[in-house]
């Protein structure tokens, strides 16, 4: 995991671009972290499993910050789909975890369907200080 994080970095120092393996670290990050089993790739609207505690099937969102700007948002939550929470991995410089947050379904479902945004309404996503709000801070603890 460590080449991959390299590698991404070195990829959006040469060409200003992302290399698309945000969602894969977060979620790698989130399982080791958290203590998760990863679904298969392509899973039913869940990317892990938390057994400890409360099962959950949890859908995993990541954002990495290259620079310290803002965060952004939030890609789409599908919400038609099965999961119980979604996670959001956020990172920095070299792919370190900086935050990790949960917000349970129903809080999330309200927020999304709360009026005033088309982003949030009809493309299922939300700024990062938004998902915050109805979220609790998992990690660091």
């Amino acid at each position: 995991m460590a080449e991959v994080k390299a590698l991404a970095v070195e990829y959006w120092q040469l060409t200003g671009k992302p290399l698309g393996v945000t969602g894969e670290i977060g979620e790698f990050e989130a399982a080791k972290l958290i203590g998760l089993e990863l679904e298969e790739a392509r899973s039913k609207g869940y990317d892990a499993i938390r057994r400890r505690g409360t099962y959950r099937q949890i859908q995993i969102k990541s954002r990495w910050r290259h620079d310290g700007k803002k965060w952004g948002r939030v890609s789409k939550i599908d919400v038609s789909k099965e999961f119980d929470s979604v996670m959001l991995v956020l990172m920095h410089g070299n792919y370190e975890v900086h935050e990790i947050w949960e917000a349970g379904r129903d809080a999330v479902i309200a927020r999304l369907t709360a009026p005033g945004s088309k982003a949030r309404n009809e493309r299922g996503s939300m700024g990062v200080s938004q998902f915050k709000s109805i979220a609790e801070k998992i990690w660091p603890d």
